[in-house]
C-alpha cells in the first residue's frame, strides 16, 4: 500500500505538469497527499521540516545562478549577438544543420562547467533565431537543447564538471575520468542517435509546411538595429563565461580555504558565520563568470542594451523567479517522497535484480525518475546503497570506474519525466507546454536511458574501461 501511495503522487504530479498545471501548486499538494495517507499527523511537520527547508535551501543556493543567467540570456538577446552569431552559422553550415549547431552549443557550455539551468537561459535566444531563420518549428528547441545540455555532456563525458559525474567519486574513491572508453562511446551513441532523431523530426515538419510557428509565447525581442556585431565579437561573452567558471573554480578554494568566517557587524555580541566553501565553490564561480559574461555584454554593445534593459530585465526577472520556484518545489517533493517508507519498499525491491551493473543502473535511474532528479535520485541511491554497489562489482570483478560511469549515466535517464525540474524550467523559459513539446524530450530521454544499456553490453563484450 505505501509503495502505491507514491506511486499515485507520483503520477498526480506528472498528469499536472504535462496538463500545463503549476508545479509550485501541485508538488506541495501531491507531496502532502501521499503524507496524509501515510501518516495524517506527519502532514505539517513534513511540509514545514522538509517540504520547505528543501525548497528554500534550494533557492538559498541557487535563485542567483537562475537569476544571472535570465539576465545574462537577455542581455545576449537585446545586444543583437544571437541574431549575429546564427547569421554566421546559418551562411557557413547551412540551415540544414541548425540542430546540430544547438547541440554543440550547448554541449560545450555545459562541458565547459556552466550550469545546465544556465545554458537554457543562454542558449535560447540563439536557437530561436537560428530554428526561425531555418524553417524549423519552434516546438523542438526543447528536445534539442536537452540534447545538448541534458544528456552526454551532463555524466558520459570523461572529466564533466557537473554535479552528477562527481557525486559518485567519494563512494568508489574514482575521479571525473571514470572509465574514460565507455563513457565516450555512450556520449558517441547519444549524440549520434539524438541528433538523426531531432533531424528527421525537423524533416518531417519542413516537408508539412509547418514552419517555426505563430502566437508562440516568451520569444526573444527583435534586433532593432540593422548594424549587427562581428560574429567574433558576438562568441566573447560566451567564451568569457566558460574560462572564468574554470578560473574561479579553481581559484576560490584557494583564495578562502576549506571555510571561512565572519561575525556580522550588529550591535551586541554575533556568532560568527561560517561557510564551508567546497559546498559553494561551483556556484560562485558560475555566478562570478555570468556576472563576468553580463559585463562583457554591455562593454561590446552598451547602446543596444542599455536602450531595453530596463523592460528586458523585467522579463528576465520574471522568468528566472519562475523556473527557480518551479524546480525547487520540485526538490522540495522529492525530499517529501524520499522520506516515506513506501520509498524504502521500492529500493528495497530493486535490490533484487541479480547483475551487478543492470542492478545498479535500474535503481539509480528509477529513483532519479521518482524524485524527478538526477542528482537527487543518484545521492538517495548511493547514499542507501553504494556499499552494495561496490561490493557485488568487486565479487564479479568489475572495476569500481565502471560502476561510476554507469550510476552518473543512469541518473540522466528517466530523471527527466514531466515533473522534472530543468524540464519543466525549459518549457518555462521557452514558452512551450508539455503537449506541444515533451514528447520529442521523452524520445531523447528513452534514449539517453537506452545509451546505459549499450555501455553495459559493451563492457561485457570488450572488457573497455
Amino acid at each position: 500500500m505505501s509503495c502505491l501511495v507514491i506511486l499515485a503522487a507520483l503520477a498526480l504530479l506528472m498528469y499536472a505538469a504535462y496538463r500545463g498545471h503549476s508545479v509550485i501548486l501541485f508538488a506541495p499538494v501531491a507531496a502532502l497527499g501521499a503524507v496524509l495517507l501515510t501518516d495524517p499527523s506527519l502532514v505539517a511537520p513534513m511540509f514545514t521540516g522538509l517540504f520547505m527547508d528543501k525548497m528554500v535551501g534550494f533557492l538559498k543556493l541557487y535563485f542567483p545562478v537562475f537569476l544571472l543567467g535570465a539576465v545574462f540570456g537577455k542581455v545576449i538577446e537585446l545586444s543583437g549577438f544571437s541574431k549575429s552569431i546564427v547569421a554566421a552559422v546559418v551562411r557557413i553550415a547551412g540551415p540544414q544543420h541548425a540542430i546540430l549547431a544547438i547541440v554543440a552549443v550547448c554541449a560545450l557550455l555545459t562541458y565547459g562547467g556552466v550550469s545546465l539551468f544556465v545554458v537554457v537561459f543562454a542558449v535560447y535566444p540563439f536557437a530561436a533565431e537560428l530554428f526561425r531563420e531555418s524553417g524549423l518549428p519552434k516546438r523542438l528547441i526543447p528536445a534539442t537543447v536537452a540534447l545538448g545540455a541534458f544528456t552526454f555532456t551532463m555524466d558520459a563525458l570523461p572529466g564533466t564538471p557537473q554535479i552528477q559525474n562527481i557525486i559518485p567519486i567519494p563512494f568508489f574513491k574514482t575521479n571525473a575520468y571514470a572509465a574514460p572508453w565507455l563513457g565516450s562511446i555512450g556520449a558517441v551513441f547519444i549524440l549520434i542517435t539524438g541528433v538523426l532523431y531531432l533531424r528527421w523530426r525537423g524533416g518531417l515538419a519542413i516537408a508539412a509546411g509547418e514552419g517555426y510557428g505563430a502566437d508562440l509565447k516568451q520569444e526573444p525581442e527583435p534586433f532593432a538595429h540593422d548594424r549587427l556585431a562581428n560574429p567574433w565579437v558576438a562568441l566573447l561573452p560566451l567564451v568569457l563565461v566558460g574560462i572564468l567558471n574554470k578560473v574561479f573554480t579553481i581559484y576560490i578554494p584557494r583564495l578562502y580555504g576549506e571555510t571561512h568566517s565572519f561575525v556580522p557587524a550588529v550591535i551586541g555580541k554575533a556568532a560568527p558565520v561560517t561557510q564551508e566553501i567546497a559546498k559553494v565553490a561551483a556556484i560562485w564561480a558560475v555566478e562570478g563568470a555570468l556576472f563576468g559574461g553580463i559585463l562583457m555584454v554591455l562593454a561590446c554593445a552598451w547602446k543596444p542594451v542599455t536602450a531595453r534593459f530596463a523592460e528586458g530585465s523585467k522579463a528576465a526577472i520574471s522568468g528566472a523567479l519562475l523556473a527557480s520556484m518551479n524546480t525547487a518545489s520540485e526538490y522540495g517533493f522529492g525530499a517529501v517522497i524520499a522520506g516515506l517508507p513506501g520509498f524504502l519498499v521500492v529500493a528495497n525491491a530493486l535490490k533484487s535484480v541479480p547483475h551487478p551493473l543492470v542492478n545498479e543502473a535500474i535503481t539509480v535511474t528509477s529513483l532519479a525518475g521518482i524524485t524527478g532528479s538526477a542528482s537527487g535520485g543518484l545521492g538517495i541511491a548511493l547514499a542507501a546503497m553504494g556499499d552494495t554497489f561496490a561490493q557485488n562489482a568487486h565479487a564479479a570483478g568489475i572495476p569500481l570506474e565502471v560502476v561510476h560511469r554507469i550510476a552518473a549515466m543512469a541518473s540522466g535517464g528517466m530523471d527527466t519525466l514531466p515533473h522534472n525540474g530543468a524540464v519543466i524550467t525549459l518549457l518555462t523559459v521557452t514558452g512551450l507546454t508539455h503537449r506541444q513539446a515533451y514528447g520529442d524530450i521523452f524520445v531523447i530521454t528513452c534514449l539517453k536511458t537506452l545509451a546505459v544499456l549499450v555501455v553495459i553490453v559493451t563492457y561485457h563484450l570488450t572488457g573497455l574501461a
